[in-house]
């Protein structure tokens, strides 16, 4: 685990950050081009912290064709795939040796705690890029198995200059997400971060060029909607990878159409369950587990194991176990090392949360449901029915909702109740009932007996209105950002043989 330091020595370190303001194309940094900015503001206190450039069209086009110039050139996307790799693991060094900063500029732009951002956020982004850059050259192509008479070459290009999209929940890391895979492919890409959290990508990209990545490769435009709608309609963008609401996602598949058809892939939002048998062993593990899923991160994560599921044999002892462990997620400053939820990321989203804490308190509430401060909610969790508002709409804060139930297959019901698809966990003795409730849960990531999302090596997307197109992590990432062609020889001696 990375040395903590301590609340004071963490404000001096902000306190000296040079936060960048401009965004980054063509290798540089430039303001936008009709020279607007937006303010950048810290969720846990409401001070500016500083000014962003406020892209628009115009500086997608400029980022668009930059990248386009490089793809085609060849400067990267033709280069040897071992010296992509060197240049990857160059910037995954040059994360490492730049971690706290990076971790301090993250935590004051989106509220998340200085522990998540040390031990989690900072550390998964190195890994992930140097994973990816690792990778590189040890993709193969493919030879089918074709007649003595041809050879058929099955071969991955890079799929050319790809817009990625990011959410603002975690947004260094969301970008080692894709632009790992996607510069490893060979693409060139531009980069829209989420307006409320667009620093660390910025700092990132200036790290990049340290490594050797060359100009026009990697571009960061920031600003609002408007610079995602003209990334995704963009008729010089051939394939986009989006992260963020299902809403939001449903437009990428329509600006897609209107425009060029461009590759979308979709990572967004679920409702997702963590199921709780009567026979599951280690109360105290599990409650756990129960309370990391739940508040981690304030709840804003996608796959955040928003409902309880639990049967009514162990339901009141693990809940009393799941109030002992979430009293210890202390709410305040997300400088101060010791404090586990720190704040939403916006005054609009406090709001949108403090509604659902208004509707939970007209149910049972087992623990919290009050308001720290502005910005600041604690972690409640509260106990309603399977259809109650609470159970069925993503709420992206720390609010965990019990449902009880009375069997294994009730439970399986319940938590296949829903729109989304993104993840699940089972908790329970029963090897096979734990291998039957894997099988039948409609999700794209399943735990048994734990919460988490598995690591780099294995694909994170969703079913149903979680996902659509693709997977985040591991080689099948890859797939996304390359675009398969098929070379066929034909060697026999006659030059008008016919080819099937």
């Amino acid at each position: 685990m990375t040395d903590l330091l301590t609340h004071e020595e963490y404000r001096a370190v902000a306190a000296a950050l040079d936060l960048p303001q401009n965004a980054w194309i063509d290798g540089a940094y430039r303001p936008a081009i009709s020279g607007k900015t937006f303010e950048t503001v810290n969720p846990a206190t409401g001070a500016v912290i500083g000014t962003v450039a406020a892209c628009d069209a115009a500086d997608v086009d400029l980022a668009v064709a930059k990248a386009r110039e490089a793809f085609e050139d060849g400067r990267w996307s033709r280069l040897h795939p071992g010296a992509r790799k060197d240049v990857l693991v160059r910037l995954a060094k040059l994360l490492e040796q730049n971690a706290r900063e990076l971790a301090v500029m993250e935590s004051l732009d989106s509220g998340k705690t200085i522990f998540d951002c040390e031990t989690v956020d900072i550390p998964e982004t190195i890994h992930v890029i140097k994973w990816h850059g690792e990778l590189i050259d040890k993709i193969y192509d493919q030879v089918s198995p074709a007649s003595n008479d041809h050879i058929a070459m099955i071969l991955r290009e890079p799929v050319g200059v790809v817009g990625l999209v990011l959410p603002w929940n975690f947004p260094l890391l969301m970008l080692a997400w894709k632009i790992g895979p996607a510069l490893a492919a060979g693409c060139s890409v531009v980069v829209k971060p989420a307006a409320e959290t667009s620093l660390t990508a910025l700092r990132l990209a200036e790290l990049a060029a340290e490594a050797g990545l060359p100009r026009g490769v990697l571009n960061i435009v920031t600003g609002g909607g408007a610079v995602g709608e003209a990334v995704g309609r963009h008729p010089d963008v051939d394939m986009v990878s989006f992260t963020g609401s299902t809403v939001t996602g449903r437009k990428f598949l329509h600006y897609s159409a209107d425009s060029n058809l461009k590759e979308i892939v979709l990572e967004l939002g679920g409702k997702n369950p963590c199921i709780v048998l009567d026979d599951a062993e280690d109360l105290d593990a599990v409650a756990a587990h129960v309370v990391n899923g739940a508040f981690w991160n304030m709840g804003q994560n996608c796959s955040a194991a928003s409902r309880l599921i639990v049967q009514h044999g162990v339901k009141d002892r693990l809940l009393a176990k799941v109030a002992e462990h979430a009293r210890e997620w202390v709410v305040g400053d997300p400088l101060d090392p010791q404090v586990r939820v720190g704040a939403l990321i916006s005054s609009a989203h406090f709001a949108k949360v403090s509604g659902y804490l208004k509707a939970a308190a007209k149910e049972k509430i087992h623990l919290g449901g009050k308001i720290v401060a502005e910005g600041f909610i604690e972690p409640t969790v509260v106990e309603a029915a399977r259809t109650s508002t609470l159970a069925v709409e993503e709420i992206f804060g720390p609010i965990l909702t019990v449902i009880a139930v009375a069997s294994f297959e009730e439970a399986i019901a319940v938590a296949n109740d829903t729109d989304y698809g993104l993840a699940a966990s089972i908790f329970t003795a029963n090897g096979k009932r734990a291998l039957r409730g894997a099988r039948m849960l409609r999700a794209g990531t399943v735990t048994v007996n734990s919460f988490g999302e598995g690591d780099i090596t294995t694909p994170f997307g969703g079913y149903k209105q979680s996902g659509f197109g693709g997977r985040d992590n591991s080689i099948h990432a890859h797939d996304q950002y390359t675009q398969l062609k098929t070379i066929w020889l034909d060697l026999t001696d006659t030059a008008d043989t016919a080819i099937d």
